[in-house]
C-alpha cells in the first residue's frame, strides 16, 4: 500500500504571520510640566517610557523602535530599553512630526509590514487595546486606529505602503493627522473604550493619573 508523501514542513517561525512593528513616540519636553521629560516621567515606580515600551511587545508588536529627544541620555541611562532600537530626534522641540519623520525612517524597508504608533504619555492605554488595534492592521496598505466611544485616537497602525506619505505630511504637532483625515474613508476604528483610557499627561493638573 502507497501511502501520500507528507508535505514539507516549514520551520521558519511566523513564516506567513505579517510582522507589524512598534514605535514609540518619547521625544517630548513636557513643557508645561516644568521641562521634566514625559519619558522619564514615574508610574508604578518605573520611567512611563518602560510602561509603552511593554505595551508594544505584550500587545504583540515586534521589533519596536523608540523615538527619543529631550534628555536622550538621561533617558538611555535611567530606563531600561532593552533590546529596542532607539533613535534620536534633534528637532524634537518641533512637534511631535518630527518625531513620527525619524521613527518612521528608522524603520527596515524590508521585513516589516505595518508600524502601530504609540505615545509615551498615554499610559492609560496599554496591552489590551494595542493588541485589538494590531489585530486590524496586519497590511503593507493598513490603517487604523482605535477609537473611544466612537471618537478617534491612539495607537494608530498605518501600513508600510503608506509610511511615505505620512513622513511627506507629518508637521508640527499634528503628527499623521492631516494624512489620516485625508484618507479617513480608508480608516478602520477600533474601539478601545472598554479596555483603555485615553488620557494624556500635558500638565501638572494630569499628573493624577500616575501612581
Amino acid at each position: 500500500m502507497s501511502y501520500p508523501r507528507p508535505r514539507p514542513v516549514s520551520h521558519e517561525p511566523n513564516a506567513h504571520e505579517p510582522v507589524v512593528a512598534g514605535l514609540l513616540l518619547a521625544a517630548g519636553g513636557g513643557r508645561r510640566l516644568g521641562g521634566r521629560p514625559k519619558a522619564l516621567l514615574t508610574h508604578r515606580g518605573r520611567p512611563l517610557v518602560e510602561h509603552a515600551v511593554r505595551a508594544l511587545r505584550e500587545g504583540g508588536c515586534g521589533p519596536v523602535h523608540v523615538v527619543l529627544g529631550a534628555s536622550a541620555d538621561a533617558v538611555r541611562e535611567e530606563a531600561d530599553l532593552t533590546g529596542c532600537h532607539v533613535a534620536e530626534n534633534p528637532a524634537w522641540a518641533s512637534g511631535m512630526g518630527s518625531s513620527l519623520r525619524v521613527g518612521l525612517g528608522s524603520l527596515p524597508a524590508e521585513g516589516v509590514d505595518a508600524v502601530l504608533v504609540l505615545l509615551v504619555d498615554q499610559p492609560g492605554i496599554g496591552a489590551p487595546a494595542v493588541a485589538r488595534v494590531r489585530a486590524a492592521g496586519r497590511s503593507r496598505t493598513a490603517l487604523a486606529a482605535a477609537a473611544y466611544g466612537g471618537r478617534r485616537g491612539h495607537p494608530l497602525v498605518f501600513g508600510a505602503d503608506r509610511w511615505a506619505d505620512i513622513a511627506a505630511s507629518a508637521a508640527g504637532d499634528r503628527g499623521a493627522r492631516a494624512y489620516v483625515t485625508a484618507h479617513e474613508g480608508e480608516l478602520t476604528l477600533v474601539e478601545c473604550g472598554d479596555v483603555a483610557q485615553d488620557y494624556d499627561i500635558d500638565t501638572p493638573g494630569d499628573l493624577r493619573h500616575l501612581e
